[in-house]
């Protein structure tokens, strides 16, 4: 899977690319399309500007879970962060796979929080454009990076386990 340089083969670079690709495009379906509202959940903290909607309180979740009524709220709000750490996830492990210029720790979480800047103020473009029903949450930033960087790490990881497997050092 990769050479000696720890750089991905070329004859699996098409197939991650295509996959790089696929996930963009199932990102921009979740992130773009008109959002329904879930009965019994809200959101504390949410300030409504006309169309827009934003939440700028941060680490939101933590500071309002104890307002959270209901254990479907909570388990909502939970979900909805572990959700965003990952979004980014499989398109963070692509990027890491194919290009070497984003693996250092620094380039890995301005590549995740630029993604998500872009997501967020996108959202807003739609929702003044379309009404969309997106909000623009400033925890997103730090969790969709959060997930970028675990890709990072992630595939630094399976790389260091491949070569010394492949390349022993004796």
């Amino acid at each position: 899977m990769f050479n000696e340089k720890a750089q991905l083969h070329k004859n699996y670079r098409k197939p991650v690319f295509l996959a790089l690709v696929l996930y963009a495009g199932l990102i921009g379906v979740m992130c773009f399309g008109p959002q329904s509202s879930i009965s019994g959940v809200t959101t504390p903290n949410i300030i409504y500007l006309g169309r827009l909607r934003l939440l700028l309180v941060p680490f939101n979740s933590f500071v309002t879970f104890n307002e959270l009524e209901t254990l479907r709220e909570k388990v909502w709000v939970v979900g909805q962060n572990v959700a965003n750490i990952f979004l980014l996830y499989p398109l963070g492990i692509c990027v890491h796979l194919l290009w070497n210029r984003w693996s250092t720790p620094q380039k890995s979480l301005l590549l995740g929080f630029g993604m998500s800047i872009f997501i967020e103020t996108t959202q807003l473009v739609l929702d003044l454009l379309f009404d969309v029903n997106r909000v623009f949450e400033v925890d997103d930033l730090w969790t969709n990076a959060l997930g970028v960087f675990l890709a990072y790490l992630t595939v630094k990881w399976v790389k260091r386990k491949w070569l010394s497997s492949k390349y022993p050092i004796d």
